[in-house]
């Protein structure tokens, strides 16, 4: 996102509200701000002023301006980041997902600085579903790694990996320093992965999914459960990924 200060941001068209002509005061703020986002003088990924400096420009309460970015809001065309502020929104994030995935290369291919960074790892025994999938005893010891991965500091996923604990032995460390699980798999002498499987479902999101991907309540997340094999398909890790429905297209490649 583009975390410019106020006073480089592009004037809004016009700061003039007519009062008395029946058109509520809210309303022709959303309007004019709307146009400033269709008319590229807010790109997306701008970050607005804050509510009292919109407010003061237009001559309005705080009340009455909130109701305008709520609008707006409501129309997909900005959204509020907690800690940072709110932008113009982005486009989805085209993400393919295919034999080969990525989501480094995919995000830095679609021109945004792709971050991530580990909140909680730690060794457990493996339900019989993770069992299942990466081949391994009931009950045996595997790595759990949570991360989440942004797009230009817009968190995009909530990622819950697990690993045979043994085989990847410091993959964790190695991921939260370089906030990468690809280089972390490297480290360890996997030099590549590929898709072996992926089952995508939708649900309303959870409180903590929401935390970590700053959404309010009610929004939608896309669940993929993912299945990498290393280069001779053994089973290598098994994912759950919580994607943001609004701000990405997921597409499948054959």
């Amino acid at each position: 996102m583009t975390d410019l200060p106020t006073s480089l941001m592009p004037p809004l068209e016009s700061e003039d509200v007519a009062r008395g002509t029946g058109v509520a005061l809210w309303k022709q703020i959303a309007e004019r701000i709307e146009a400033d986002i269709a008319e590229g003088r807010l790109p997306p990924g701008q970050r607005l002023p804050t509510e009292m400096e919109l407010a003061e420009r237009f001559g309005v309460n705080r009340h009455t301006l909130r109701r305008a970015l709520a609008m707006l809001a409501e129309l997909g065309l900005i959204e509020a980041t907690p800690g940072r502020g709110t932008f113009v929104k982005e486009p989805p994030l085209r993400y393919p997902i295919a034999a080969r995935t990525r989501f480094s290369e995919i995000v830095s291919s679609e021109g945004r600085a792709p971050g991530g960074r580990v909140i909680s790892s730690r060794v457990e025994p493996a339900s019989p579903e993770v069992a299942q999938a990466l081949r391994l005893a009931a009950g045996a010891q595997v790595l759990r790694l949570d991360m989440v991965r942004e797009a230009d500091g817009v968190p995009i996923t909530l990622g819950t990996h697990w690993y045979d604990a043994e085989r990847c032995r410091d993959l964790d460390l190695i991921a939260a320093a370089t906030g990468s699980v690809t280089r972390a798999l490297e480290a360890i002498g996997i030099a590549d992965y590929r898709r072996l499987e992926t089952r995508i479902t939708a649900r309303a999101a959870d409180e903590e999914e929401r935390r970590h991907l700053s959404l309010p309540p009610g929004r939608t997340v896309m669940v993929v459960d993912s299945l990498n094999g290393d280069a001779q398909r053994r089973p290598l890790q098994y994912t759950r990924a919580r994607f943001c429905a609004d701000r990405v297209q997921l597409v499948i490649k054959n």
